[in-house]
């Protein structure tokens, strides 16, 4: 898995009091932002968490490049609809070099291991023989048509991946750009974090904190699952190790990398 903070708001945290204020103030948004220096913008924000004000973040957006993880993932990420998605797409990209990922506990158990290779090269197989007997087909319908063979071979190129990948795992590699304003962030940090979200998932925001949090750490002072801002939701589902998991997000803010 690799993910990147690739761009974001400027000012994140400026941006966002500035916004606040406004609200409660007969003054421009830009006489606004000329008043506030690093120190009030960040305490602003700061109360802003504590009273529960959060649509004032919304403001600041966060854009990633991720790649390495699962089409698996990518159904889970989908869901969290305020946030805008890039994906690279099994239709118009075929697959030469197909990728995959292997769960941990998986990669324990050798018989298992061995499994599950052998069922992705399965996968492939049938994904490539399946991509060239639609290719040949569909290349002489296109010639049929009056395409050039160079066209023919292009367009029976696409329309035959576009049917082969119905037999791709779950598994398959894939790349995105994902971009969340700093309230679904948070929010999908509450969720995504927790032990009892799916490990890639959680392996993902994990790796999506540490991006953003050297960047504005007043927004993200308390990001982290429900448990790092207060009780634990889960009731009886309760991992049961709210402070192990609050030492762990203080560890992983504390050694986030700052920004350039």
């Amino acid at each position: 898995m690799n993910v990147k903070l690739i761009a974001h708001t400027v000012m994140p945290e400026k941006i966002v009091a500035a916004a606040a204020k406004l609200c409660y103030s007969d003054t421009g948004a830009m006489h606004l932002l000329d008043d506030l220096t690093d120190e009030k913008a960040e305490s602003f924000v700061e109360m802003l968490s504590t009273i529960g004000h959060e649509s004032p973040i919304e403001h600041a957006s966060f854009t990633f490049a991720i790649e390495g993880v699962s089409r698996s993932l990518l159904a889970q990420i989908t869901r969290h609809r305020l946030a805008s998605f890039s994906v690279q797409s099994q239709r118009y990209v075929k697959l030469t070099d197909f990728q995959y990922i292997t769960p941990p506990e998986i990669e324990k158990e050798e018989a298992a291991l061995q499994l599950y290779q052998e069922t992705m090269q399965t996968c492939v197989e049938s994904y490539r023989k399946l991509t060239e007997i639609l290719e040949a087909r569909h290349y002489q319908t296109f010639l049929h048509q009056g395409c050039t063979e160079k066209e023919a071979h292009r367009k029976a190129e696409k329309k035959a991946i576009e049917d082969a990948r119905f037999v791709l795992p779950n598994a398959g590699e894939t790349k995105m750009v994902v971009t969340m304003n700093a309230r679904e962030l948070l929010h999908f940090f509450r969720l995504r974090c927790c032990n009892r979200a799916q490990w890639e998932i959680r392996a993902l925001a994990k790796a999506m904190l540490r991006e953003v949090y050297p960047v504005s750490p007043a927004l993200f002072a308390k990001a982290g699952p429900s448990c790092c801002a207060g009780a634990c939701p889960e009731g009886k589902m309760s991992c049961g190790n709210i402070s192990e998991v609050r030492k762990e997000y203080e560890q992983i803010k504390k050694t986030a990398e700052p920004e350039n």
